[in-house]
């Protein structure tokens, strides 16, 4: 499936806002590393603080193009570490920890909606939609502000399809299925792959090969006896001029050979 976000330029998509954020002290950490992560060529997807080894804070990130790698952790860890000590949103001791989104990730702005259509999601509602806060089901196409779920947890009297509004959705959460397994990991071997070839430890990707023409490719060969017809002798060849001055000459008839 072609990816919508492939066709928006880096720059947009760094600018893109959030739709889910977080409230409290996540919000002061936010505002605080969003800047830094967006100047870096990174977007910030979600910030947790938990009580995991005292007081832990996870700081989501990843490329425009939805792939985070090793060195891309690293380097926002070095990053955002002084520029968080400085600021100190936080007023005790705690953990740094620089992570990707995951497979299962996430689903904070509109273009991820649109990246990871066809793939299952579970959505929680900041506000009851028909009812019911929370929706399971396979992401369909974007209308707007709003995102059709082809559901697979309605009730016989409820439709199959739901159009959500984006800004109402609290949580959005993609669901572990060999399709998306699949999908991330091929993610993650191009990403690689062009890291490493920006990175001069491969090879750059050899020049495209010339392309065959489709319509001498695609035309139907003929039947039977395909060798190419032997070209006539040149009519000027030297056997050719003795031939015409003996005739000249009456010394061979003109009707041989007929």
């Amino acid at each position: 499936m072609t990816d919508p976000a492939a066709q928006i330029p880096d720059y947009e998509l760094l600018d893109e806002p959030r739709l889910v954020v977080e409230p409290g002290v996540a919000a002061r950490v936010s505002s605080v590393v969003a800047p830094v992560l967006q100047g870096m060529g990174y977007r910030l997807v979600r910030i947790r603080i938990s009580g995991e080894s005292g007081c832990t804070v996870q700081i989501m990130a990843e490329r425009p193009d939805g792939t985070m790698q090793i060195e891309d952790c690293e380097a926002i860890s070095k990053a955002l570490s002084p520029v968080l000590d400085v600021a100190d949103p936080i007023e005790r001791a705690y953990r740094l920890e620089i992570s990707s989104p995951g497979i299962d990730r996430p689903l904070v702005r509109r273009s991820d909606f649109g990246r990871y259509a066809g793939h299952v999601v579970k959505i929680e509602m900041a506000v009851p939609h028909q009812g019911r806060k929370r929706f399971r089901g396979t992401i369909g196409k974007i209308d707007g502000d709003l995102v059709c779920l082809h559901r697979d947890d309605m009730r016989k009297d409820e439709d199959a399809d739901v159009m959500l509004p984006m800004e109402d959705i609290a949580d959005a959460r993609l669901v572990l299925t060999d399709e998306l397994i699949a999908e991330s990991m091929r993610r993650g071997k191009v990403a690689e792959r062009e890291m490493k070839q920006n990175l001069g430890i491969l090879p750059p990707p050899p020049p495209h090969a010339k392309k065959s023409d489709p319509a001498k490719s695609n035309a139907p060969k003929p039947k039977g006896n395909t060798k190419a017809p032997k070209k006539a002798l040149p009519k000027n060849t030297k056997q050719h001029r003795l031939d015409a001055e003996r005739l000249r000459r009456g010394e061979i008839d003109s009707t041989e050979g007929d």
